[in-house]
């Protein structure tokens, strides 16, 4: 049987959702199907570009894959956390062996916190309006 070369994994993030496919390759980067020099183009600071190389950092595979992924939803910080979670499944698909140091660094839980709802007679979830004395 074939050894396939295509490894994939799925994070979300507050409103984000990544779908990322890892193949094996030298580090390019294709995000929603345009090519990247680095991380740092498409997500422009460097806390997010360190974020999402944990998993790679973790596991000692950095430059081995070539990522491939369609993110959408949320702003930059979910989208970096999505593509985080969704590398760390994808290395999963890649190597199982590989679940102890992943999981070790708390790379393979999802971050369940999102945006509270807005209520009705608030300003937003929890803001009041503001009260007048007259």
């Amino acid at each position: 049987m074939a050894e396939k070369a295509d490894y994939y994994g799925t994070g979300r993030r507050k409103t984000s959702v990544a779908r990322v496919h890892l193949r094996p390759g030298e580090g390019k980067i294709i995000i929603n199907g345009k090519n990247y020099e680095s991380l740092k183009d498409y997500f422009q600071r460097d806390t997010l570009v360190m974020k999402i190389n944990d998993p790679f950092i973790a596991t000692n595979t950095i430059g081995q894959f070539d990522i491939v992924c369609r993110i959408n939803g949320g702003g930059l910080s979910g989208q970096a956390g999505a593509l985080r979670l969704g590398i760390a499944r994808a290395l999963l698909d890649f190597n199982d062996s590989l679940r102890g140091v992943l999981k070790e660094n708390g790379l393979l839980t999802r971050d369940s916190r999102m945006v509270e709802r807005k209520k009705y007679g608030k300003r937003k979830a929890r803001r009041s309006p503001q009260f007048s004395k007259r």
